[in-house]
Parts: structure tokens; sequence; C-alpha cells
């Protein structure tokens, strides 16, 4: 993270979009100042206590510059957005955890016709993907110049900018212990991922298992994963990626399993001897 204190955030007047909307939700997270929304003076960009967002034809992260429309035409698509979570230390992160940033980026920096060819889709599915939410918060956003602490909009926008970071620096440690206390167990022609019951201030930890998975290239070569039952002291058992050789329901009948989902991908069980564990994964595996 970044420790340039900001005392001032400020981005263009007029209508608002989402990506400096968010950017600011970001900033406020950290900097809980006061948002103006006007054009920036060219001593409001040569201080760097003042944050100039999405506005002010300058990317200067030293001086809290964030723009992006002075890029040339044919560089990737980066918006404000982009920018501050670059200065904050999260894009990578945000890349990888958030799937709705890259079309974000190119939404607000080539427009919907493009970004639907991008996608892959139609021009009017784009216009079906929004939300009466976004809708709401870009419009109190914009009929403002000026924002503070206290006003529902100022207090909401906090709020996404903290949860927004909570879930990429959450998400980022959890991937990280999975990294050092995971096992890869090869059962009979099938992978399955094991993380043992340890004590951590993390929540669910096993969340970061797909996470970890992906980012290690080997997600496609993982037919299951074992993992501490939040519920009990036992594991569960789940196959991953919907793989099509593991049905859970097979170990329904087992004493030591309490749980067996109808659809057979995922069940629970009491047991916490590895070899056990191993055992009813085995079981799990379609003959």
């Amino acid at each position: 993270m970044s420790d340039t204190t900001f005392t001032t955030l400020l981005t263009h007047p007029g209508s608002a979009h989402k990506d400096d909307l968010l950017a600011c939700c970001l900033l406020l997270a950290l900097h809980p100042v006061a948002i103006e929304r006007r054009e920036p003076t060219e001593e409001d960009l040569a201080n760097p206590q003042v944050a100039v967002i999405d506005v002010g034809d300058r990317h200067e992260p030293e001086l809290g510059n964030f723009d992006h429309h002075q890029f040339p035409r044919d560089t990737p698509p980066t918006c404000a957005l982009s920018l501050v979570l670059k200065h904050l230390g999260l894009y990578q992160d945000a890349k990888a955890f958030c799937e709705w940033l890259e079309p974000a980026e190119w939404f607000d920096c080539r427009g919907p016709n493009h970004t639907a060819k991008w996608l892959g889709v139609e021009r009017d599915i784009i216009g079906k993907l929004n939300s009466p939410i976004d809708v709401s918060l870009l419009c109190r956003f914009a009929a403002g110049s000026l924002h503070q602490p206290g006003e529902p909009i100022w207090e909401m926008m906090r709020l996404v900018g903290q949860d927004l970071i909570d879930y990429l620096t959450t998400t980022r440690a959890r991937i990280d212990f999975v990294a050092e206390h995971s096992q890869l167990w090869e059962i009979g022609e099938h992978a399955f991922l094991f993380l043992p019951r340890i004590e951590t201030n993390l929540d669910d930890p096993s969340a970061g298992i797909g996470h970890y998975l992906r980012e290690k290239g080997i997600d496609e070569q993982v037919a299951g994963t074992i993992y501490p039952d939040r519920r009990n002291t036992g594991y569960g058992l789940s196959r991953y990626n919907d793989h099509p050789e593991i049905d859970f329901t097979q170990i329904e009948n087992e004493p030591d399993v309490h749980f067996a989902h109808k659809s057979g991908f995922v069940a629970k069980s009491t047991a916490t001897d590895q070899d056990r564990l191993k055992q009813l994964a085995a079981k799990g595996i379609k003959s």
C-alpha cells in the first residue's frame, strides 16, 4: 500500500462513471476526506496531498494525479481505477480475483460496442447487465460538487472501498496460507488438494483453494479438495470444477460421513486421520 496522505480527493464534474467512482471509493477507504467534483487547477496538480482522479491529463502517482485520457489510443484499456489500484499495489490481484475489472476497463476506454465485441456478445447484452444499484450510486455521486463525511453517498462509497480492499488483501492472505500449508495427494489416477486444520486468524482459509490452484496453474489437474469443515472438527470433501469422475454419494453410508449432497459434489466427515480421509476420497472416485 502507498504511504501517501491525501487531504482532498478531486475528480471531474458532470456525469460520473464507474471508474472514477470506484477509484474514489478505494482512496476514501484509506483517506477519509472530502471529495470535490470540479476541474483541477495547476496548484491542485502540483500538490501531492490532492488526489486528482480521472481528470487533469496527467498520470503522476508521486503527485497523486491519476488520469488516463492522455494515453495513446493503442494503450491497453486502462482507466482511473486501474491507476489507483496500481498505486496501491493491488492491481495484479484485482485482475486475478475480480472478473468484472477488465470489462470495466474496456467499457470506460473503448465504449460499449468494442466491449461487446471483445466479450464476444451482442451489443444489447451490455445494457442488460446494468444494475439500479450502479445507476443510483453514479447519479447521487454526480449530483453534488462536494461530498463530505457523514453524507450517505460518501459513507457508502467508503464502505465499497473498504470491502474491495478487504476482499483483495484477505484473498491474497488465503492463497498464501494454502500455498504454505496444503499438500497434493495422488489418489489412484486423481489428484486431491488437502488443507490441514491449522490455527489461523484468517476467516475460512479454504476459500483461497480455487484461487491458489488457478494461480499455480494446476487447476485442471485436480479432481477434488479436502479441507477443514467450518461447522465441525472433521473435514469436507468436494469435487473440484465439477470433475465428472467424482461422486461423493458413494460414501454416504460410511460410518464417519454425516452428510453427502445428493448431487455428489460434497460430503462432510468427522474423520481427521489423513489415511482415513484418503480412503474416503478414493471411495468417491467412480469405478
